[in-house]
């Protein structure tokens, strides 16, 4: 089978077996990506969305602005040939040397000193957070400040410290986000929705 008919084949699956569902079309196109991605049905239940989420992120990448992860990984999931031709730059900073050099002398994470260095091109973005709680509670606290104003957070950290308590703290704001309750996330499936996006931007 051609990659094409495997990912429709897929699709195909995975809608029979989700069967009736409380989700909009263009919700459904994100949750069955992230499905699709993790092979993970709970999401049909832990994924949750800001009301503006959709179409905050739809505008931000129809309006070329700049999407911003938490990691490399997450980067390196989310297609660029799509985004180059919207205008779109996708940027990360974990490795950047001199966000390296802060968080050794601050004592921070690399992942929260990435979101400072983020500011300056944030603006009407997105902020992608599949594995750093840090990175997430550092943005919620920027955000309530009034320091940094992406248009969408999606915020997907994984594992067992702070992850399920950062996004909480996310879902609690009035602001626009697409993320899910519990301990489950990570790099990829925030990739996933980012490119279910940019599938629906296109």
């Amino acid at each position: 089978m051609k990659p094409e008919e495997i990912e429709k084949l897929s699709f195909k699956i995975i809608d029979e077996e989700a069967g009736p569902h409380h989700f909009s079309p263009e919700e459904w196109q994100i949750v069955r990506r992230m499905i699709h991605t993790s092979a993970d049905f709970e999401y049909m239940h832990s994924v949750r969305f800001h009301p503006e989420a959709i179409g905050a992120g739809l505008k931000a990448i129809s309006r070329g602005k700049t999407i911003v992860t938490d990691t490399q990984m997450a980067m390196a999931g989310i297609g660029k040939k799509k985004l180059k031709n919207l205008g779109v730059n996708l940027k990360c900073f974990i490795n950047d040397p001199k966000v390296s050099d802060i968080a050794e002398q601050s004592g921070e994470t690399r992942a929260k000193t990435a979101v400072d260095a983020a500011l300056t091109i944030l603006e009407d973005g997105i902020y992608v957070v599949g594995n750093a709680p840090t990175a997430l509670l550092r943005l919620i606290e920027l955000v309530k400040i009034n320091k940094a104003r992406p248009a969408l957070i999606i915020g997907l950290p994984v594992g067992f410290v702070n992850a399920a308590e950062s996004k909480a703290a996310l879902m609690e704001m009035n602001y626009p986000f697409i993320s899910n309750v519990g301990r489950k996330g990570g790099s990829n499936v925030a990739a996933s929705v980012v490119n279910a996006l940019v599938k629906m931007a296109v």
